[in-house]
This record gives C-alpha cells, sequence and structure tokens, in this order.
C-alpha cells in the first residue's frame, strides 16, 4: 500500500502518516533496507569495476517515483553494505558530511567482533549533526565497536598552535590511530561556493573560486583539495589543520567512496584517479556519468 492508501484507511491525513513512518524509523520500529548484493551485480556495477580497477561496485538503481531521492537510496544501500566490508581487527577511519552522516544514521545494529571506528579529521561546527566526532561515533554505537575520537579543532588559528597540539601525547596517539586505519568511508566534496569546505569556513568561497581557476582544484578529500588527477592542491590553511592527510587516505586494504548527483562525478573521478577509492557507492545516472567522464564543474 502507498502513503495515501494508508491513511485512507486509517482515516487520517497523508501527513499523517509521513509523520507516523519517520517516528517509526527514528525509534527503530521499522527499518528500510536495500539488499547490496543486488546492486554488486547491475552491469553499470561491473562497468566501473573494469574501468577504473576497482575492487568493487555498488550501484543503485533511480526510484522512478520520486528521482530527488537518490543519495538518500544510495547511503541506505552503503550503510547495509559497509559492514559486509570489515572484519575482525580492522580499523576503520570515517570522514565526515551529509554523506558520511547519513550512512551511518543507515548502518544496521550489528555487533562487529574486535572492530575500531576511528575520526580521521578534527572537530568542526558543521549543520545538521554532520561533524566528523558524530559520523564516528554514530557508526562505532552501530556496528558495537570501540571509538577513537580526535579531540582537536580541525582548523586552527596558526601554525605553531597546531604543531604543539600534535606533539601532545594524548593527540599523538589518537593520530598515529589516523594513520593507521587499514580501511576508510569517505565522501569526496564539491569545489564551489555552497561546497561542505566553504560552509564550516574550512576555506572562503573567493579563495576556493582562486584554487579552482589556478589550480584546477576539483574535489575535497577530509577538508584537503585535490585536483582532476588526483594529486593534492595545497593550500596555506592545511598547515594550520589536524587531520588525516592524503598521503595517508592511499593504499588502503578497502576504501569505500559514496556519493551521488551530477555536481560528485569530478570530485568522484578526481578521487577515484588519485588512487584514493578501491570501492564505489553511488546511482546508476552518477555511475553512467563516470563513465562518460562528465559531470557538472566544481
Amino acid at each position: 500500500m502507498n502513503q495515501q492508501d494508508i491513511a485512507r484507511r486509517l482515516g487520517v491525513s497523508r501527513a499523517s502518516v509521513v509523520n507516523y513512518l519517520s517516528e517509526a524509523r527514528r525509534r527503530g520500529y521499522v527499518r528500510v533496507t536495500l539488499e547490496p548484493e543486488i546492486f554488486r551485480t547491475h552491469e553499470l556495477a561491473r562497468d566501473l569495476v573494469d574501468r577504473f580497477g576497482l575492487a568493487d561496485a555498488l550501484v543503485v538503481p533511480p526510484d522512478m517515483a520520486e528521482p530527488g531521492r537518490s543519495l538518500e537510496r544510495v547511503t541506505v544501500a552503503a550503510g547495509e553494505w559497509l559492514p559486509r566490508l570489515l572484519g575482525p581487527g580492522d580499523r576503520l577511519g570515517v570522514a565526515w558530511g551529509e554523506t558520511v552522516y547519513r550512512i551511518a544514521e543507515a548502518a544496521p545494529r550489528v555487533a562487529l567482533a574486535d572492530l575500531t571506528v576511528v575520526q580521521l579529521v578534527g572537530s568542526r561546527p558543521a549543520a545538521l549533526g554532520f561533524a566528523a566526532e558524530t559520523c564516528s561515533a554514530t557508526l562505532a554505537r552501530r556496528f558495537d565497536a570501540h571509538c577513537v575520537n580526535l579531540h582537536v579543532p580541525l582548523l586552527l588559528s596558526d601554525r605553531d598552535l597546531a604543531d604543539r597540539l600534535r606533539n601532545e601525547p594524548v593527540i599523538a596517539e589518537q593520530l598515529r590511530a589516523v594513520a593507521g586505519c587499514n580501511k576508510v568511508l569517505f565522501a569526496c566534496g564539491t569545489c564551489h561556493s555552497g561546497s561542505h569546505v566553504v560552509r564550516t569556513g574550512l576555506i572562503d568561497a573567493d579563495s576556493l573560486a582562486q584554487e579552482v581557476a589556478t589550480r584546477g582544484a576539483a574535489g575535497v578529500i577530509c577538508g584537503r583539495l585535490i585536483d582532476g588527477d588526483g594529486n593534492p592542491v595545497v593550500t596555506e590553511s592545511e598547515e594550520r589543520m589536524i587531520g588525516v592527510s592524503l598521503d595517508e587516505m592511499r593504499g588502503k586494504d578497502m576504501a569505500l567512496l559514496v556519493g551521488s548527483g551530477a555536481n560528485r562525478v569530478r570530485p568522484m573521478l578526481a578521487a577515484i584517479r588519485g588512487g584514493y577509492a578501491t570501492h564505489v557507492a553511488t546511482c546508476a545516472d552518477t555511475a553512467r556519468r563516470l563513465l562518460a567522464g562528465t559531470g557538472a564543474r566544481g
């Protein structure tokens, strides 16, 4: 039955049904899942693996009734897939932002033996709970895992202060945990005026536009800019940042890159070309654009 049918049967408005279902999901009474194994065998998923040399890929078909829900569907499927990519003794590094937060919220409640979840970047105020510590702590709770938070700001006011904090014994130990992750979950952000790095104040819109125009900045991984080939675009603020480095994001046993939408194609291509991703989760339209090498600028 659709929502209108349910509303008619119960004698309430459709809006009430929407609210009831939302509350039921929040309380855990109702859970909507997508079976990831089905989407791994999608023809576009196999094409992504072959074209880019990935270990695996997951492609979610569109919802023809609600095409605007592609990110939600992708993050739900990625949340279901993630625990199947983890094993005992793994150290999962978790990035931040809306996509990662949605995955954490969608992940099933399943106990994974001897798993450590690590916050990859320092703290920074972010809207709607997308902060790094929220993303890592939520996933750790879902998987009944040990959580290592990075108890420092992501961006400091000066380089000396950042250096001193990095050398503090407690912080140095946490940064060793960051560097020691063998698996990571991340998204590659966009480079335009509405980007996550602009909204959170890591870089102002004018400076970001300059980096795009003069140095080809194409994406953002854990607050750090990369060009279209995945090479670092080093900015002045990086020496004042505390978090995972781009070098530390490469060479992982598993690196799950998740994204959906035309504006994510260029960043995702940059991350894939740069060797940051071993696994990709996306929607069918984005997969086609990745294979064609086309997407919205920025």
